[in-house]
C-alpha cells in the first residue's frame, strides 16, 4: 500500500464509500430508490370532436385529444402498465359561464371520456378533477360573485359534479379548487349516492405557483383569468400553513394526498408523508415539464436522464407516485421500447 493510501485509510478509518459504487452490479444491488411504471399517473387533455390530436405549443410532445383518441392513448398506457390516467377538459367558450354550470352536465367532455375509456380499457384507473376552471368564463376554480370566489356555493356545486363523475365511472375524485370544506362535502355526497368505493385524492397543498402557465394554455383558460388565485391557493412561502390545510383534508376523509407543483415543494412532500402516513403524490406540473423539454431541445441537458432523475427525487422525498406528462416516455423507457 502506498504512503498516500495508508494516510487515507488512517483518516477514513478504512471506511471507503466508493467500494459499493465500483461496478454496475453493486450499484444496482444497493440502490435505495427506484422508479417503476406503478409510480406513474398520466394526465390527458381532452377536446370535443373525433380523430383530433392537437399539439400544445407550450408543452412539446403533449397533445389535446378527442375522446376517441384518448381511448387509444389509454390502451397504450395500459399496455405499458401505467396504472391510472388523470383527465382535464378544454371546454369550448360557448359552454362556459360565470358559474361553470356545464360541470353539472352528465354528458360533459370529462364524463364522456370516462365512460369511453372505462368501456374500452376497464382495468385502467381514471382520476377526475372537479374544479370549475375548465368550465368558467373567468378561468377561476370557483363561482365568481361581485369579484369574490364564493366558497360554500362552489363546494356544493363541485360535490354535485363529483357524483356525476363517479356515475360516469371515475375511480378517484381529485378536487383541485382548494375551497374550504370540500373534501368532507364531496365524501358525504359520494357516500349518499352509493359511491362509497370511489376514492378522494385531495390536492391537499396546491400553491399559488408561477409554474402553471402551460397548463392554462392546454385547457384554454390562459387568456380568461381575471385577477389571480391567491385568495384560495396557498402562498409558496407558507409550509406550515400547507400542513394545516392538509390536516383538514385528512380529517374530512381524504384517501390520498397531492402536492402541486412538485420539484419546488419536495420538502412539503416529505413533511406530509411523515406527518400523515397517507399515500402522497406529486404533480410534476406543466412548467416543470416545459422547462425540461426546452432545455433538452436546446441540448443544454440530457432530457431522458433529467426526466428520470426528477422522478427519483419525488420518490426519495416520500412520494408514492407522480402525475407527470413524461409518464408514457418513462414507461416506454422502463419497458425497453
Amino acid at each position: 500500500m502506498s504512503d498516500t493510501s495508508s494516510l487515507v485509510d488512517r483518516v477514513t478509518g478504512h471506511r471507503r464509500m466508493r467500494r459499493n459504487r465500483k461496478a454496475d452490479w453493486t450499484r444496482r444491488m444497493v440502490q435505495e430508490t427506484r422508479v417503476t411504471v406503478d409510480d406513474l399517473i398520466w394526465p390527458l387533455f381532452l377536446v370535443p370532436g373525433s380523430g383530433i390530436v392537437e399539439p400544445i405549443a407550450a408543452m412539446p410532445g403533449v397533445n389535446r385529444l378527442s375522446v376517441d383518441m384518448a381511448v387509444e392513448a389509454a390502451r397504450e398506457a395500459a399496455d405499458l402498465g401505467i396504472p391510472a390516467l388523470a383527465t382535464f377538459p378544454n371546454v369550448p367558450m360557448a359552454l362556459r359561464d360565470e358559474t361553470g354550470s356545464h360541470s353539472l352536465a352528465a354528458d360533459n367532455l370529462i364524463n364522456q371520456a370516462t365512460r369511453a375509456i372505462k368501456a374500452a380499457v376497464p382495468n385502467i384507473g381514471i382520476i377526475t378533477d372537479v374544479a370549475l376552471d375548465p368550465f368558467t368564463s373567468h378561468g377561476h376554480d370557483g363561482i365568481l360573485r361581485d369579484g369574490e370566489i364564493v366558497n360554500d356555493e362552489t363546494v356544493a356545486q363541485i360535490a354535485r359534479a363529483a357524483v356525476l363523475q363517479a356515475d360516469a365511472g371515475a375511480d378517484i375524485i381529485a378536487p383541485s379548487d382548494m375551497m374550504d370544506g370540500r373534501i368532507g362535502v364531496i365524501r358525504q355526497a359520494l357516500d349518499e349516492s352509493g359511491h362509497q368505493g370511489v376514492g378522494i385524492m385531495a390536492y391537499a397543498t396546491k400553491f399559488a405557483s408561477a409554474f402553471y402557465g402551460p397548463y392554462r394554455e392546454a385547457i384554454g383558460t390562459g387568456g380568461l383569468l381575471k385577477g389571480d388565485k391567491k385568495t384560495y391557493y396557498i402562498d409558496p412561502a407558507n409550509g406550515t400553513e400547507a400542513l394545516r390545510d392538509a390536516a383538514l383534508d385528512v380529517e374530512e376523509g381524504a384517501d390520498m394526498m397531492m402536492v402541486k407543483p412538485g420539484l419546488p415543494y419536495l420538502d412539503i412532500c416529505w413533511r406530509m408523508k411523515q406527518e400523515f402516513g397517507l399515500p402522497v403524490f406529486a404533480y410534476q406540473v406543466s412548467g416543470e415539464y416545459s422547462m425540461i423539454k426546452a432545455a433538452g431541445e436546446r441540448g443544454l441537458i440530457d432530457e431522458p436522464r433529467v426526466m428520470l432523475e426528477t422522478l427519483l427525487a419525488f420518490k426519495r422525498a416520500g412520494c408514492d407516485g407522480v402525475l407527470t406528462y413524461f409518464a408514457l416516455d418513462v414507461a416506454r423507457a422502463l419497458a425497453g421500447r
